[in-house]
């Protein structure tokens, strides 16, 4: 993006300049066709509004006042959806009416979760024996499946990605599974020989990508395929025994009397377990109201062919049933894809289209929610940091009323862990961790704690370029670690997310659990196919009105008074970025051009400099302006933008809500011109980019909101934030210094104080009916200010360009 040049122009320079450019023709009709300025029949009070911030709440006819200004013929920049729409192709409305309709249908049957088969699992329910002690298998559907899935090389796992640990062990397992009922010998030959030439890639595979419990699990197998006297597997090869070794070495730490009274991560690989003494009537108490042990079918065939439980065999029956004979890893999933695939929409910049389908998901997973946290299935009793970060995070950010003391249940001394016996935390968990704990309220020490730990953690792994995951494979996690901890969420803005999210979105992402699993409902083309239409649908939108803003720009004559046009496209970005849905251009067009004027006078017409300057002083008396000297015609200027400014905006609200938002217009730009004029410490220029907003959207309907408690409290408390951003955006301070000194130094502290305050009475319900729009718009604005203290000029200036001007692919 090429750098707009920003004009060195003070307002004193401007007003003394002795030559008239064309841009101030607009400034001519404020004679009003060739006529003298005149304060007659109420234009006195106009002036006074401005200057002296008389309060006219109850001066009659105020809605009048409008009316009073000039008429200088402007283009309406006001941007209708439906022309917009008509410029489209229509095949790519069509696709995008398409993609929505397939994903509510696939949200609206979720159920217990999509998952994949697995070969492995699958398996372990092909060894189960006929309940009635005839020698055939109980679930023959389960063996037709291995024998209509081997892959071309003769292993069975993910066809498309090649890990050593997953094919090796779903190979084995079926392999071990076809011996038992002596059928499909080619099959078992064709298995053999992949096990035998592929086993010593395990030497060469990332000890991170290892499978869940493969130590445990895989020599177990062996075993029973030493034990059917199967030839042709190197049982002795140096890396068999190196895994029995580590086998042995876990078995040594693991607390098996623990095992016995509480669930542990040993329930989810309880085939694997065979030669120790279980202790069965103990055991079968901690299943899951589904009968399963930790989610497991594996497990649960186990504990079926040990114990013939009827809830496990009743589990074991809905698991073939539901995948004709397969079965996953892990089921149910219903937590889990919940979760992430509101994640995924939400960061996709999609969830609009979403909104009943995601409130029944979350109302999912809050009815099934515990002090102990979440886990992937509901009603278990074990529960891990990743479900239970993610579940508080969404949870809280769609105002439900959920405490973050389940997170307790994960630290231990000064970090925080996956769950109780984790060998080893990755990043993947750590990042969710780090994620919800940005969302956090005053006093919240648990959430303090997490992200202090996960900030850490995360940079330390960045540094070391160790991200390597050992619960999901995606070659885009480093990318997304690395925008996660570079962009705080007090600084992320919902396009610019979006932006960098859709880069990063892995479609093909892999999941890791005993063997390798897809979820479509978290990973899926139709999402990103979706999110890639709607986003530059949105921005095509965005630059047209940008134009139009442009030539508001050239025909206000901004540049005389000092403000270049780069500095309008940061404020329409900030606008577009905050609230980018195409139906919004009104308060889009809102957010900019009073953020513009607010500007405008802040730096030109309320300066101290022009305060002191006697030549630009403004009284009255006798209803008449005294000599305004040689900038007469600045001054008028000036008022006439700002009233025309507010007229365009009143007529374009109109037009979308039927309602007249003269009078709410004029008491919040009143409030803000009178403590203009005291010369209030904390300008109070967030409040009035807010209640703006909030008006021309029609969120504000009636003067009451303006005077409610909890609406000034938002407003003092918002404003306070945004003056002393605006003092570190003017230090200069870098991201990283930010993150560095920001629980040091009293400064950052007292912003981080109030943010966290400002989320908590945004995001918790109100008491008195302030709307959640409205609070939002409040934490939307002041995440602005924070995004603009937070990046330097460049990265923002990055942003800008991607973000509005660069489609995605």
């Amino acid at each position: 993006m090429s750098t707009l040049p920003t004009p060195q122009l003070s307002f004193p320079h401007v007003f003394r300049c002795k030559s008239v450019s064309s841009r101030r023709r607009r400034f001519l009709a404020c004679e009003l066709c060739n006529r003298t300025w005149s304060w007659r029949n109420g234009s006195k009070d106009v002036h006074t509004f401005l200057v002296r911030g008389k309060d006219l709440s109850n001066e009659a006819g105020r809605g009048d006042y409008m009316k009073l200004l000039p008429q200088p013929c402007v283009q309406n920049d006001a941007l209708e959806p439906e022309a917009l729409d008509e410029d489209l192709p229509v095949l790519e409305n069509s696709k995008i009416e398409e993609s929505i309709d397939y994903v509510k249908q696939m949200l609206g049957s979720m159920d217990d979760g999509r998952i994949s088969v697995s070969a492995y699992d699958t398996a372990w329910i092909a060894l189960i024996r006929d309940l009635q002690g005839r020698d055939i298998p109980q679930f023959p559907s389960s063996l037709d499946w291995i024998s209509n899935n081997q892959l071309s090389d003769g292993s069975w796992g993910d066809e498309q990605f090649f890990l050593a640990y997953d094919r090796l062990l779903n190979t084995l397992a079926c392999v071990v599974a076809l011996t038992t009922w002596k059928i499909h010998a080619d099959m078992i030959q064709k298995g053999l020989s992949f096990i035998k030439e592929n086993v010593c890639k395990l030497e060469e595979s990332n000890a991170e990508h290892m499978t869940c419990g493969f130590e445990v699990v895989f020599p177990a197998l062996l075993q029973r395929a030493r034990d059917l006297g199967i030839l042709g597997i190197p049982y002795d090869a140096p890396v068999i025994r190196q895994i029995c070794v580590v086998r042995d070495r876990k078995m040594e730490r693991a607390p098996i009397e623990l095992m016995h009274n509480v669930p542990t991560c040993l329930l989810y690989n309880l085939e694997g377990l065979e030669n120790l003494e279980l202790e069965w009537p103990k055991l079968l108490k901690l299943q899951t109201p589904k009968g399963t042990f930790l989610t497991s079918p594996a497990a649960t065939s186990f504990a079926v062919m040990e114990t013939k439980d009827e809830n496990c065999i009743t589990f074991i029956n809905y698991v073939v049933n539901k995948f004709n004979g397969g079965a996953p890893t892990v089921y149910p999933v219903d937590i889990f894809a919940r979760l992430w695939a509101v994640d995924r929409l939400q960061r996709l910049g999609i969830s609009r289209f979403f909104a009943p389908e995601i409130k029944n998901c979350l109302d999912h997973v809050y009815r099934f929610w515990t002090e102990k946290g979440s886990f992937s299935a509901r009603e278990s009793e074990f529960c891990d940091i990743d479900c239970t970060s993610m579940g508080f995070r969404l949870l809280r950010l769609h105002g439900y009323n959920i405490s973050p003391n389940a997170l307790s249940n994960f630290k231990k001394d000064d970090e925080f862990t996956c769950y109780v016996g984790q060998g080893f935390e990755s990043p993947s968990p750590i990042i969710n961790l780090y994620r919800a704990s940005q969302v956090l309220f005053p006093g919240e020490t648990i959430l303090e704690q997490a992200r202090q730990f996960s900030y850490n953690f995360l940079r330390e792994r960045l540094r070391k370029n160790q991200l390597l995951d050992k619960w999901l494979i995606s070659k885009h996690l480093p990318d997304e670690i690395k925008c996660g901890v570079e962009m705080p969420w007090y600084a992320t803005l919902p396009r610019v997310e979006t932006r960098f999210y859709v880069q990063n979105y892995g479609v093909d992402d892999i999941w890791i659990g005993k063997s390798l699993y897809r979820m479509p409902e978290i990973n899926n083309e139709a999402y990103l196919e979706l999110a890639k239409l709607d986003y530059n649908k949105c921005q095509a939108q965005h630059q047209m009105e940008w134009n139009r803003m442009e030539q508001w720009y050239e025909d206000s004559g901004l540049e005389e008074f000092g403000i270049s046009k780069k500095e309008l496209l940061l404020y329409y970005f900030l606008a577009s970025a905050s609230i980018f849905e195409p139906e919004r251009s009104g308060e889009r067009s809102a957010w900019v051009k009073s953020q513009t004027v607010c500007t405008l006078l802040s730096s030109c017409y309320f300066s101290k400099e022009e305060a002191e300057s006697s030549e630009q002083s403004i009284e009255f008396g006798n209803g008449q302006p005294r000599n305004w000297g040689h900038g007469c015609k600045y001054v008028k200027g000036l008022i006439t933008i700002l009233f025309e400014t507010l007229r365009d905006l009143k007529s374009h609200a109109q037009e979308r809500t039927g309602r007249d938002i003269s009078n709410l217009l004029l008491d919040a730009w009143g409030v803000w011109l009178n403590k203009q004029r005291r010369g209030d410490d904390e300008i109070q220029a967030a409040e009035l980019l807010v209640s703006t907003i909030n008006i021309c959207s029609g969120y504000i309907v009636s003067e009451e909101t303006l005077f409610k408690n909890e609406y000034n409290t938002l407003s003092d408390l918002t404003n306070k934030i945004c003056c002393r951003l605006r003092q570190l955006e003017k230090e200069n301070v870098s991201g990283m210094e930010w993150n560095k000194e920001r629980n040091c130094f009293s400064k950052y502290v007292e912003i981080e104080k109030d943010m966290q305050l400002l989320v908590k009475l945004v995001l918790q319900e109100s008491s008195n009916g302030i709307s959640k729009d409205i609070k939002q718009t409040f934490l939307m604005v002041a995440k602005t200010f924070y995004y603009r203290a937070y990046f330097a000029t460049e990265q923002i200036d990055k942003h800008v360009s991607k973000v509005l001007f660069h489609p995605v692919l």
